[in-house]
């Protein structure tokens, strides 16, 4: 992939995949000009997840990306207001009220109706799963593109494909209507 395709990706952070020092490996990451990075590291406790938070973040702004917190409300809201939710939490949040005190609200869904559901209530970009299968989510069966077609197409906001993706699946995702992929153990790795 030449560097300019890479926009049209979401890098998901996981310590333990990382080819390097993890904070080199997050330079490298952002250096290829992804759309976002999810700081995910989920077996983190708040205060370790806001350390690496502080350190990730700049890393982020100097190259141009989106930075999102996954699930740490009170973080993002010290660390740019972007955050990534389960759907469950999103819903929780939403009818809680406190949408309002988020910029960008990034919503896993996995069925046409989680989507529609995001995307009417106000989240800024879904997080579709699981396309193909992965090593993350093993004997997980895909769901393939014609599951990426219909929510795309029920959707006003952008739709990322999750699971599996890679540099060569990533066209055929965007065909199907995605905006385009998220990528974990690639970026990591790469």
């Amino acid at each position: 992939m030449k560097q300019s395709d890479y926009r049209d990706c979401i890098a998901i952070t996981n310590r333990h995949l990382a080819g390097r020092e993890y904070l080199e490996q997050i330079k490298r990451i952002a250096s290829l000009g992804p759309h976002a990075l999810i700081l995910r590291e989920k077996d983190l406790t708040d205060e370790e997840y806001e350390a690496y938070a502080a350190k990730v973040k700049p890393i982020c702004d100097a190259y141009g990306v989106l930075f999102y917190l996954h699930g740490h409300i009170g973080s993002a809201k010290r660390f740019g207001r972007n955050v990534h939710l389960p759907f469950d939490g999103f819903l929780e949040l939403y009818e809680a009220g406190g949408l309002h005190d988020l910029q960008n609200i990034s919503v896993a869904c996995h069925s046409l109706e989680e989507a529609i559901q995001a995307d009417t209530y106000g989240a800024s970009q879904i997080i579709l799963g699981t396309i193909f299968e992965t090593d993350c989510k093993k004997g997980l069966k895909g769901r393939g593109t014609e599951f990426v077609r219909r929510v795309s197409a029920a959707c006003k906001i952008p739709v990322y494909a999750i699971g599996g993706i890679k540099p060569e699946n990533l066209n055929e995702v965007k065909a199907a209507g995605a905006a385009g992929g998220c990528m974990m153990s690639w970026f990591m790795q790469a």
